[in-house]
Protein backbone atom coordinates (compact mmCIF):
# COMPACT_ATOMS: atom_id res chain seq x y z
CA UNK A 1 0.00 0.00 0.00
CA UNK A 2 1.43 3.37 -0.99
CA UNK A 3 2.06 5.69 1.95
CA UNK A 4 0.16 8.95 1.98
CA UNK A 5 2.39 11.88 1.01
CA UNK A 6 2.56 14.67 3.57
CA UNK A 7 1.27 18.02 2.34
CA UNK A 8 2.75 21.15 3.87
CA UNK A 9 1.95 24.84 4.34
CA UNK A 10 3.78 27.86 5.71
CA UNK A 11 3.22 26.64 9.27
CA UNK A 12 5.63 23.80 8.53
CA UNK A 13 8.58 26.20 8.23
CA UNK A 14 10.13 27.73 11.36
CA UNK A 15 12.21 30.84 10.70
CA UNK A 16 14.65 31.07 13.59
CA UNK A 17 16.51 34.26 12.68
CA UNK A 18 16.93 36.73 9.83
CA UNK A 19 20.07 38.83 9.46
CA UNK A 20 20.54 41.74 7.03
CA UNK A 21 23.76 41.18 5.11
CA UNK A 22 23.66 44.08 2.68
CA UNK A 23 21.44 47.11 2.10
CA UNK A 24 21.74 49.01 -1.17
CA UNK A 25 19.68 49.37 -4.34
CA UNK A 26 18.59 45.85 -3.40
CA UNK A 27 19.02 43.97 -0.13
CA UNK A 28 20.47 40.62 0.90
CA UNK A 29 19.21 38.79 3.99
CA UNK A 30 20.30 35.53 5.58
CA UNK A 31 17.52 33.23 6.77
CA UNK A 32 18.16 30.52 9.37
CA UNK A 33 15.24 28.10 9.33
CA UNK A 34 13.98 24.55 9.77
CA UNK A 35 11.24 22.76 7.87
CA UNK A 36 9.23 19.61 8.30
CA UNK A 37 10.32 16.63 6.19
CA UNK A 38 8.22 14.11 4.30
CA UNK A 39 8.88 11.48 6.97
CA UNK A 40 7.39 13.77 9.64
CA UNK A 41 10.66 14.82 11.27
CA UNK A 42 12.30 18.24 11.11
CA UNK A 43 15.51 19.29 9.39
CA UNK A 44 18.49 20.72 11.19
CA UNK A 45 18.90 24.49 10.90
CA UNK A 46 19.45 25.58 7.30
CA UNK A 47 21.08 28.89 6.34
CA UNK A 48 20.29 30.58 3.02
CA UNK A 49 21.12 34.02 1.63
CA UNK A 50 18.02 35.53 0.02
CA UNK A 51 17.85 38.43 -2.43
CA UNK A 52 15.21 40.96 -1.32
CA UNK A 53 14.10 43.38 -4.04
CA UNK A 54 10.39 43.74 -3.33
CA UNK A 55 7.65 42.61 -5.68
CA UNK A 56 7.06 43.78 -9.22
CA UNK A 57 4.47 44.25 -11.93
CA UNK A 58 5.02 43.76 -15.66
CA UNK A 59 2.60 44.79 -18.41
CA UNK A 60 2.41 43.78 -22.06
CA UNK A 61 0.76 46.51 -24.21
CA UNK A 62 -0.92 45.41 -27.43
CA UNK A 63 -2.62 47.45 -30.13
CA UNK A 64 -5.52 45.43 -31.60
CA UNK A 65 -5.86 47.91 -34.48
CA UNK A 66 -2.27 47.80 -35.78
CA UNK A 67 -1.68 44.28 -34.37
CA UNK A 68 1.55 45.41 -32.76
CA UNK A 69 3.11 45.04 -29.34
CA UNK A 70 4.89 47.88 -27.59
CA UNK A 71 8.12 46.45 -26.20
CA UNK A 72 11.22 48.06 -24.74
CA UNK A 73 14.96 47.49 -24.97
CA UNK A 74 17.48 48.30 -22.24
CA UNK A 75 20.79 47.08 -20.85
CA UNK A 76 20.74 44.41 -18.11
CA UNK A 77 24.02 43.77 -16.32
CA UNK A 78 22.92 40.28 -15.26
CA UNK A 79 22.84 39.21 -18.92
CA UNK A 80 26.52 39.98 -19.58
CA UNK A 81 27.99 36.57 -18.62
CA UNK A 82 25.69 34.47 -20.82
CA UNK A 83 24.31 36.66 -23.63
CA UNK A 84 25.70 37.95 -26.90
CA UNK A 85 24.30 41.35 -25.94
CA UNK A 86 23.03 42.58 -22.56
CA UNK A 87 20.53 44.89 -24.30
CA UNK A 88 17.37 42.85 -23.80
CA UNK A 89 13.96 43.12 -25.42
CA UNK A 90 11.43 43.17 -22.61
CA UNK A 91 7.95 44.15 -21.54
CA UNK A 92 7.34 47.19 -19.36
CA UNK A 93 7.89 46.50 -15.66
CA UNK A 94 8.56 48.09 -12.29
CA UNK A 95 8.76 47.46 -8.57
CA UNK A 96 5.68 48.11 -6.45
CA UNK A 97 6.34 51.13 -4.23
CA UNK A 98 4.72 51.61 -0.83
CA UNK A 99 1.07 52.59 -1.20
CA UNK A 100 0.83 51.56 -4.86
CA UNK A 101 -1.53 49.03 -6.34
CA UNK A 102 -0.49 46.70 -9.14
CA UNK A 103 -2.56 48.75 -11.58
CA UNK A 104 -0.89 51.94 -10.39
CA UNK A 105 2.47 50.45 -11.33
CA UNK A 106 1.25 49.44 -14.79
CA UNK A 107 0.06 52.97 -15.54
CA UNK A 108 3.13 54.68 -14.06
CA UNK A 109 5.69 52.46 -15.74
CA UNK A 110 3.96 52.58 -19.13
CA UNK A 111 4.31 56.35 -19.05
CA UNK A 112 7.86 56.40 -17.65
CA UNK A 113 9.31 53.68 -19.85
CA UNK A 114 7.35 54.08 -23.08
CA UNK A 115 5.36 57.31 -22.96
CA UNK A 116 2.07 55.50 -23.60
CA UNK A 117 -1.36 55.25 -21.99
CA UNK A 118 -3.09 51.95 -21.27
CA UNK A 119 -6.68 50.80 -21.40
CA UNK A 120 -8.38 47.48 -20.64
CA UNK A 121 -5.79 46.44 -18.05
CA UNK A 122 -6.20 42.71 -17.56
CA UNK A 123 -4.49 40.56 -14.92
CA UNK A 124 -2.96 37.48 -16.51
CA UNK A 125 -1.18 35.69 -13.67
CA UNK A 126 1.51 35.99 -11.03
CA UNK A 127 4.57 33.85 -10.38
CA UNK A 128 7.64 33.57 -8.16
CA UNK A 129 10.71 34.77 -10.03
CA UNK A 130 13.28 32.38 -8.53
CA UNK A 131 12.10 31.17 -5.10
CA UNK A 132 15.33 29.34 -4.32
CA UNK A 133 17.10 32.67 -3.98
CA UNK A 134 14.66 35.58 -3.91
CA UNK A 135 11.28 36.43 -2.40
CA UNK A 136 10.20 38.42 -5.48
CA UNK A 137 6.76 37.75 -6.96
CA UNK A 138 5.89 39.18 -10.39
CA UNK A 139 2.36 40.11 -11.38
CA UNK A 140 1.75 39.99 -15.14
CA UNK A 141 -0.81 42.19 -16.90
CA UNK A 142 -1.77 42.74 -20.52
CA UNK A 143 -3.36 45.94 -21.79
CA UNK A 144 -4.59 47.71 -24.88
CA UNK A 145 -2.73 50.76 -26.18
CA UNK A 146 -2.35 52.99 -29.21
CA UNK A 147 0.98 51.81 -30.61
CA UNK A 148 1.17 54.75 -33.01
CA UNK A 149 1.97 56.94 -29.97
CA UNK A 150 4.95 54.77 -28.98
CA UNK A 151 8.39 56.01 -29.99
CA UNK A 152 11.68 57.40 -28.75
CA UNK A 153 13.92 56.84 -25.76
CA UNK A 154 12.49 57.05 -22.25
CA UNK A 155 13.31 56.36 -18.61
CA UNK A 156 14.14 58.21 -15.40
CA UNK A 157 17.50 59.97 -15.32
CA UNK A 158 17.76 59.49 -11.55
CA UNK A 159 17.58 55.72 -12.09
CA UNK A 160 20.08 55.84 -15.01
CA UNK A 161 17.43 54.45 -17.35
CA UNK A 162 18.00 54.59 -21.10
CA UNK A 163 15.05 52.73 -22.61
CA UNK A 164 14.32 52.36 -26.31
CA UNK A 165 10.67 51.88 -27.27
CA UNK A 166 9.87 49.33 -29.97
CA UNK A 167 6.72 48.82 -32.03
CA UNK A 168 6.83 45.19 -33.09
CA UNK A 169 4.40 43.36 -35.36
CA UNK A 170 2.67 40.36 -33.84
CA UNK A 171 4.20 37.88 -36.29
CA UNK A 172 7.67 39.27 -35.65
CA UNK A 173 7.21 38.77 -31.93
CA UNK A 174 6.22 35.15 -32.57
CA UNK A 175 9.46 34.70 -34.52
CA UNK A 176 11.49 36.30 -31.74
CA UNK A 177 9.96 33.89 -29.23
CA UNK A 178 10.75 30.92 -31.45
CA UNK A 179 14.35 31.91 -32.16
CA UNK A 180 15.21 33.03 -28.62
CA UNK A 181 15.67 36.73 -29.34
CA UNK A 182 13.29 37.33 -26.43
CA UNK A 183 14.83 35.36 -23.59
CA UNK A 184 13.74 36.85 -20.26
CA UNK A 185 11.10 35.15 -18.15
CA UNK A 186 8.49 37.88 -17.66
CA UNK A 187 8.35 38.67 -21.38
CA UNK A 188 8.16 35.04 -22.45
CA UNK A 189 5.46 34.23 -19.91
CA UNK A 190 3.37 37.30 -20.76
CA UNK A 191 3.57 36.71 -24.52
CA UNK A 192 2.80 33.02 -24.27
CA UNK A 193 -0.22 33.82 -22.06
CA UNK A 194 -1.37 36.43 -24.59
CA UNK A 195 -1.19 34.06 -27.55
CA UNK A 196 -3.03 31.36 -25.59
CA UNK A 197 -5.87 33.71 -24.61
CA UNK A 198 -5.87 36.19 -27.50
CA UNK A 199 -9.34 35.61 -28.92
CA UNK A 200 -11.11 35.64 -25.56
CA UNK A 201 -9.07 38.62 -24.43
CA UNK A 202 -9.86 40.74 -27.48
CA UNK A 203 -13.56 39.91 -27.17
CA UNK A 204 -13.48 41.06 -23.56
CA UNK A 205 -11.75 44.28 -24.54
CA UNK A 206 -14.26 44.88 -27.31
CA UNK A 207 -17.25 44.54 -24.99
CA UNK A 208 -15.77 45.48 -21.63
CA UNK A 209 -15.07 48.68 -19.76
CA UNK A 210 -11.81 50.54 -20.09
Amino acid sequence: MTAKIQRFNSQDVKIETTEPLYEGFFNMVRYDFKHKKYDGSWTDTISREVFERGHAVAVLPYDPVTQEFVLIEQVRIGAVPTSDTPWLIEIIAGIIDDGETERDVCVREAQEEAGIALTHLTKALSYLASPGGTTERLHIYVASTDATKASGVHGLAEESEDILVLRVAEETVREWLDNGKIDNAASIIALQWFFMHKQTLLQQWQHGDK
